[in-house]
């Protein structure tokens, strides 16, 4: 029973710093396009098991975010993680 509580706080843990690794990554890419990062939060919304290019298994996280352009509209975006590692973000089409 130990173990498994150990094991379930490790993971817990590491989530955590992958979501620290990809709200710091979303609101720098939020800015260097010139947009307002909506609310400062993301949501997870998906993990699966996927191969890198070099072939090792990472854990894939997605995340949600919302996005402003002119500050009237709210846009989605998403960001995927595949282990540590930024793999995507991708934003919903905005008026500029």
């Amino acid at each position: 029973m130990i173990l498994l509580f150990t094991a379930g706080f490790l993971y817990w843990q590491s989530a955590q710093k992958v979501k620290e690794i990809a709200l710091a990554a979303t609101k720098r890419h939020c800015h260097e396009m010139e947009l307002q990062m909506l609310d400062g939060y993301i949501a997870f919304n998906a993990i699966s098991l996927r191969r890198d290019n070099k072939g090792k298994v990472h854990i894939a996280r997605g995340y949600q975010f919302e996005f402003s352009s002119t500050g009237a509209e709210r846009y989605n975006g998403q960001i995927q993680m595949l282990g540590r590692r930024v793999a995507s973000i991708q934003l919903e089409p905005y008026r500029i």
